[in-house]
Parts: structure tokens; sequence; C-alpha cells
């Protein structure tokens, strides 16, 4: 629990944000966050070899290894607080079965949740949980 994880998210989606803001008062463990579109976050995408302009899935690094779509989602719910980690068992669940419904959702995020025009301000309390 004592390394550092990071969480790249689509900065401009509404859905994206506020699963950013439901994180930030259960994380147990270190998290810092940055957007895919942020210049940290395109220069982490490059060092891990992931396409650049691949915006409809959150990315969970981890020391050396990279988690992507459902992936990424469940390793994400064992660094909250309470319950949370249970629904890592859901990774018995096929990653092609669960890609379907991350891609699902991830398809129609903006239309169902909306988009900003700007990424994430975080507020002053959590601005170093932020790279950039």
């Amino acid at each position: 629990m004592n390394k550092t994880s990071i969480l790249l998210f689509d900065g401009v989606c509404n859905l994206c944000n506020g699963v950013v803001q439901f994180i930030l008062p259960r994380v147990r463990g270190n998290i810092k966050f940055a957007s895919l579109q942020s210049n940290i976050g395109q220069k982490l995408l490059k060092q891990y070899n992931l396409n650049t302009k691949e915006i409809s899935t959150i990315v969970l690094i981890q020391g050396n290894k990279t988690y992507t779509k459902s992936s990424a989602a469940l390793r994400l719910c064992l660094l909250l607080k309470n319950l949370w980690p249970i629904l890592f068992a859901f990774i018995i669940i096929p990653k092609s079965i669960r890609d379907v419904v991350y891609d699902w959702i991830a398809k129609n995020r903006y239309r169902w949740f909306g988009k900003s025009e700007q990424c994430l301000i975080p507020s002053k309390e959590n601005r170093e949980k932020f790279l950039e």
C-alpha cells in the first residue's frame, strides 16, 4: 500500500470527474491523479507505450504495470476504504466480457453525463493529489 498509484482519467468527462471526486475522500493508500489530456498524462501514456489518442478508458499505473478499462476500475476498488474492495471479486469475470460493459458505458458517457469545457480543477485541499 505504500507505493503510489497513478490514475489517468478523461479530464473533460463529467462521469470521470465525478468518479475522481467520489474517490478522493475514500482513498486508503497513496494515489495521484492526472487527466489523460494533460502534459503529464500524455507523457505517462508514451512512457508505458499506450495510445496517446485513447481517452475512452481510465489507466491505473501501479509500479511498472498499467491497467485499463474494467481491470483498472476493479483494481482501483482495492485502493478504497470500507467495503469497496469487495468489488474486486468481479475480476473473475473474463476481461472480454467486463470490457464490453466498460466500452458501452465509455461510448455513451458524454451523452449520458455531459462534457466539461475544461479539465477538473482540484480544490486547494486536494491539489497535492494531482500531478498537474
